[in-house]
């Protein structure tokens, strides 16, 4: 067991005797603060901060973040303030403390809301100070280490957040040792019999491969000797976790995995780097598709090597990293790097790769509705793996896997992205939804007047460009609502004999006592989105029948609107008569007059509301054709050209053959208005082939 004398002695490889009495000091505060408390495991409470502080000496860190160490459950759990930590050793310590405590007072409905409200406020120490994370993460460290005496749902609790978030937040930050650490002991407490049985297998199997491994390392050492290239080789063994989700993603078998041997070259310089290449792509064909080069362009978290697949002998593949030295210190430690190899107070790439990071998670918090969603964003962002595209200047940017223009165009900007309308790839007109590959050059196309798309949120993959759609999309409908809102209210309020606009100040105050709200604003909103009932509302304020007006009806002006919708299942369209129908949470749902459906809500008049066409009703509106048809050759495309030559789209389209001689064919048009239909009708009757054409309601 960690002693601070022992502690104390390693500390004084690297920290001047000042520094080392300030953390015995928070050592001695600790021991005090959490006297009599005892671990889990029996152990004196204490010996906890006292290891995670020794974790945190294993990587340099400064006398601060091992103070904080010693001191990260003071707060939480004997009830000492921050102030008092704060007097007691200065205020950037008690902010670390404070920043890595968990919110112990709040009362929260679940344990998922709890995690991501506790990481939530993390973010914003994080923000202040980086070291947060990573006495954080020390903390997790030793907890994963002694899950031992855990209750076994508690211990399935913390592996799986372990999992889903710490261990990709080490990757972020490029420290791989933490990393691997993690999974590895979160993948044994969340599935223990599924990681016994693949250590098995993993040892049986090492067994069988020692002798091709080491023929490998010394053909491939003896090719860099004939360089004259001084490197050091090493077979790098793949670890549990990483077989485990590789077996489950690609869907292989564990000897599949096993018969791929990988390497390590660890060489002086940059320059050997790229000539060991050479050397090895000479001694073994390499696979041309798997070589990346992330020298040139590192991964986000900092991470630099050379990466090829060769084919050796007896055709086995060989996966091969070169890297140098300090590349390889910063494989391994990561931003931790920034303080174990620390030659002056310049910070390196990688700690301003996290700055960078932890901004963009600051960005996403402030747009998130609530914790729950700015966690699964920032879960979305933790994706292990990128892809590097250019922007028309070539400037590189780092993408998650999987991403789309979108993507790329709310990485750029968060305006570009909400007045993103097209794009290019390679120069060449792309799809927004369309998958990025690395090396790609991405031109977006704006519109002063476009804006987001709900449809995007079904193929964006960056958290960054999910919570600006989402922050978007709920403050378009908040607009759309009110304005929704007030038009249903003046309209009610004109059947009553009032206008809204002269109601006066006590008026509207009394209004708002009775209705229970504290602003206009709010109680348009409500209408708007069908939670109350106009009428209701309008019944509200004391009415002079004799002023009372007939109904005036509600003009629908545009066929996009996140407040108003067209039912499905009668697709109205300009020119069709219409009746509307107040929706909870859909707000104005408009109807044909004649639909099924709206025969039931007539039942509830308060509900309906009385709409009509504006004469200058602009957008496409969907509607569905039934056409029977003579089965033959070229139908659809002789259907689709007389369509489009009518200017109409095509959304959708099914087919139904009926037998040997007879189908029918389903379309949903994008038209204009009714007159336009009838057009596009008339046109299509005219084919051959077509025995009867209908428009399709309900």
């Amino acid at each position: 067991m960690q002693t601070i004398d022992a502690l104390a002695h390693q500390l004084s490889s690297y920290l001047e005797p000042t520094h080392i009495n300030l953390v015995r000091r928070a050592y001695l505060y600790a021991e005090q603060a959490h006297d009599g408390q005892k671990r889990r495991s029996g152990d004196p409470y204490i010996t906890h901060p006292l290891a995670v502080a020794a974790i945190l000496s294993n990587m340099h860190m400064d006398h601060q973040s091992l103070m904080a160490a010693m001191l990260h459950d003071v707060i939480e759990d004997t009830g000492i303030a921050k102030t008092s930590l704060g007097e007691q050793f200065g205020e950037t310590v008690a902010d670390l403390v404070d920043g890595v405590s968990k919110l112990t007072q709040i009362e929260f409905e679940s344990q998922a809301e709890k995690q991501a409200e506790n990481f939530q406020k993390m973010t914003l120490a994080m923000a202040r100070d980086i070291r947060v994370i990573l006495v954080k993460l020390a903390d997790r460290l030793h907890n994963m280490r002694t899950l031992g005496v855990m209750p076994p749902d508690k211990k399935r609790r913390i592996a799986r957040e372990t999992l889903e978030i710490y261990a990709p937040i080490a990757h972020r930050l490029g420290m791989n040792d933490m990393r691997i650490e993690f999974e590895n002991r979160g993948f044994s407490a969340m599935h223990p019999l599924r990681a016994k049985r693949l250590k098995a297998a993993l040892q049986s199997a090492r067994g069988n491969r020692k002798e091709l491994v080491e023929k490998i390392r010394q053909s491939l050492q003896k090719r860099l000797e004939d360089e004259l290239i001084n490197a050091l080789v090493i077979g790098r063994e793949k670890h549990l976790y990483s077989i485990y989700t590789k077996m489950r993603s690609k869907k292989k078998s564990f000897k599949e995995i096993m018969d791929v041997y990988a390497f390590r070259i660890i060489v002086d310089s940059v320059d050997t780097c790229y000539r060991t290449l050479g050397a090895i792509h000479n001694l073994y064909k390499p696979i041309i598709t798997e070589f990346k080069d992330y020298i040139a362009i590192p991964k986000t978290n900092g991470y630099q090597s050379l990466h090829t697949v060769l084919v050796g002998m007896h055709g086995v593949p060989i996966e091969v990293q070169i890297r140098t030295k300090e590349m390889d210190e910063m494989a391994n430690s990561g931003i931790a790097a920034h303080w174990l190899y620390k030659t002056n107070d310049n910070p390196n790439a990688s700690h301003l790769r996290a700055r960078q990071w932890v901004q963009g998670l600051l960005e996403m918090q402030q747009r998130a509705g609530d914790s729950l969603e700015f966690i699964e964003n920032v879960k979305i962002d933790l994706f292990p793996d990128e892809v590097y595209v250019f922007t028309p200047k070539g400037r590189i940017v780092e993408l998650p896997s999987g991403a789309t223009p979108v993507d790329f165009a709310y990485a750029v900007h968060t305006d570009v992205g909400n007045a993103c309308v097209a794009c290019r790839i390679n120069d060449r007109l792309a799809p927004l939804s369309q998958p990025l590959q690395s090396g790609q050059k991405v031109t977006i196309i704006t519109a002063a007047s476009a804006q987001p798309n709900p449809a995007w949120l079904n193929f964006v993959t960056s958290g960054k460009a999910r919570s600006a759609i989402r922050h978007f999309l709920k403050h378009q409908r908040h607009h759309e609502s009110i304005e929704l809102g007030r038009k249903l209210l003046t309209r009610s309020l004109a059947d009553r004999g009032l206008e809204l606009q002269n109601l006066d100040k006590e008026s509207r105050k009394t209004l708002l006592k009775d209705a229970g709200t504290h602003s206009m604003e709010t109680l348009f909103e409500e209408i708007g989105l069908g939670k109350r009932l106009p009428h209701a509302v309008a019944n509200l304020v004391p009415s002079d029948s004799r002023k009372a007006n007939a109904q005036s009806p509600l003009m629908i002006e545009s066929a996009d609107g996140m407040m108003i919708s067209f039912a499905r299942c009668c697709r109205p369209i300009p020119g069709d008569p219409i009746v509307g129908h107040i929706s909870a949470g859909k707000g104005l749902v408009v109807h044909h007059d004649t639909c099924r459906n709206i025969i039931e809500l007539r039942e509830n008049p308060e509900k309906i509301a009385m709409v009509n066409w504006s004469p200058d009703v602009r957008g496409e509106f969907p509607v569905d054709i039934r056409v029977e048809v003579e089965s033959g050759r070229g139908i659809i495309a002789g259907l689709a050209t007389r369509i489009t030559e009518q200017n109409a789209n095509i959304e959708q389209i099914n087919v139904h053959e009926r037998d040997a001689h007879n189908s029918v064919i389903n379309l949903t048009l994008g038209v204009l208005n009714r007159v336009h239909l009838a057009t596009i009708l008339r046109r299509v009757k005219t084919l051959r082939s077509v025995i009867r054409i209908s428009r399709h309601r309900n």
